[in-house]
């Protein structure tokens, strides 16, 4: 199965989605959007064109970054983003009227993406993906990429603060979909993959996504039989070189641990090696030292070592500083939930209407949006590390930006002329047709890794970030000043 098939494969392959999709994503969007789009067409304003800007206000998780994550995806979807006669019956029931649905019938997305690759480091208050069309598709696909970016860009992240806390050699992969929201586990492998993770338990995502599927066994594979040690003979007589026996059943230092040397012994004279003993329960730290010490007194050091069981990654930081011995992590409910901060609060906001600039107006300062048709730059430091994001109106020239202005402070600038200076967004859907983009989840997580290196350590520090700092033209900074003026003296 190839990536670039994975949405509709994955329709057809999860029959229990046939009733909620038809082969088509009209309907994956809120009932809202619909009513809106109606009213837009009987007020004749369906060819009157739009931009709206995809962005998030607040860093998740006390995080002082964000994976970008889940374009791929994304696009496949809006190419698919159509209206069926199963979609249009259903409309059709909701009250929808017959000229409206006819326009439906014929609908696709024909209009035009901005965004930065996917595995970009992006920040809060950033247009980090453009949507430009009429207004009736860009209001339409609204849900459709809040969906896709909020979840996939979140568990991203998490997973690559996990990434961050392993010592060199270990490695972590993702054991979540038990615990994940119904069918979000899916994306959640392919984001868990991006943000570092080795692979995922998760079949179905393992062969859509083409990630590498990793297991191993239950307890109750143990239970199974009538003692442990037969388990285990049973188990590796099945997988001889790629066995990792799990030994916290009944007892783990004085059962599980000695079953597992007899096992690996055993394997040794036949001409095999036991691959991993995982441990599933208990103190970690402890458990993993004392097992450690007890495979390498029997000359078993090649056996690794696995852990599982409610791991984040400030469990993980924390078993690091207790000396623990352990070489992979599995972990499942904290990243796939993202368990402490469960959603990114992503949102999606009119910028541009029929060629004029547009805001929202809030008593939060925070909220009131940036108007006009902007483009996003990075600009470097004098080592090479990321310093400021300059957000700029579309028609400025980046190399006559002297200073760039915090969105509501004029006082506090920065100049940034002669530094180094990056365009991250790009074209990424033309006449709503997607351009070639990277879907592999592990090249992408290798990009993700060499712009991570570009951003300062304080910025990824766990306790209170360095916020990265984000800023305005002061064409844009005008722009939004003099029409919040304008619609508060209305």
């Amino acid at each position: 199965m190839t990536n670039e098939n994975s949405i509709f494969a994955l329709i057809q392959v999860l029959s229990i989605m046939k009733p909620f999709f038809s082969g088509h994503y009209g309907l994956y969007t809120d009932f809202y959007e619909l009513t809106m789009a109606q009213g837009y067409f009987y007020h004749g304003l369906e060819q009157t064109e739009a931009v709206f800007d995809y962005f998030f206000r607040r860093m998740p998780c006390n995080s002082g970054y964000v994976i970008f994550a889940g374009l791929s995806d994304l696009l496949k979807a809006i190419e698919d983003f159509r209206y069926g006669t199963e979609e249009l019956a259903f409309l059709e029931k909701q009250g929808f009227k017959k000229e409206f649905l006819a326009y439906l019938e014929g609908f696709r997305f024909r209009g035009r993406l901005i965004a930065p690759r996917e595995g970009e480091i992006i920040f809060n208050n950033e247009p980090i993906v453009t949507v430009k069309g009429n207004i009736i598709e860009a209001q339409l696909i609204e849900t459709i990429l809040l969906n896709f970016l909020n979840f996939q860009s979140l568990i991203a992240t998490r997973a690559s603060r996990i990434e961050s806390v392993l010592q060199p050699g270990k490695t972590f992969a993702d054991f979540g979909l038990r615990r994940a929201q119904g069918l979000a586990g899916l994306f959640a492998s392919r984001a868990a993959v991006i943000g570092g993770a080795t692979g995922t338990s998760n079949t179905l995502a393992a062969d859509i996504y083409a990630l590498k599927a990793i297991g191993t066994m239950a307890h109750s594979w143990i239970q199974t039989f009538d003692d442990e040690l037969e388990a285990f003979r049973k188990y590796v007589a099945i997988y001889p070189d790629n066995a990792t026996l799990l030994i916290d059943t009944y007892d783990t230092l004085r059962s599980g641990l000695p079953n597992a040397i007899t096992v690996a012994k055993e394997l040794e004279a036949a001409g095999h090696r036991l691959k991993a003993v995982r441990i599933d329960s208990g103190d970690m730290a402890y458990l993993s030292r004392k097992v450690r010490e007890a495979l390498d007194r029997e000359g078993l050091d090649y056996v690794k070592i696995v852990s599982s069981n409610s791991l984040d990654e400030y469990i993980i930081r924390s078993l690091n500083l207790q000396g623990a011995k352990i070489d992979s992590y599995g972990v499942g409910t904290k990243l796939v939930t993202s368990y402490q901060c469960p959603a990114l609060d992503g949102v999606y906001k009119l910028s541009v209407f029929n060629g004029e600039p547009r805001l929202k107006i809030s008593e939060d300062i925070a909220k009131i949006s940036l108007p006009g048709e902007k483009e996003l730059w990075r600009i470097y430091d004098d080592n090479g590390y990321f310093y400021r994001d300059a957000i700029i109106l579309s028609e400025e020239n980046i190399e006559e930006v002297d200073k760039i202005y915090h969105p509501d402070y004029e006082f506090k600038n920065t100049p940034v002329k002669g530094l180094k200076k990056e365009k991250i967004r790009f074209v990424v859907m033309q006449d709503g047709q997607a351009s070639p983009v990277e879907n592999d989840p592990y090249k992408i997580s290798a990009f993700r890794q060499s712009r991570l290196s570009k951003l300062a350590p304080e910025s990824k520090r766990f306790e209170n970030p360095h916020i990265y700092k984000v800023g305005v033209s002061k064409k844009l900074f005008d722009l939004r000043k003099n029409l919040i003026k304008r619609h508060l003296n209305a």
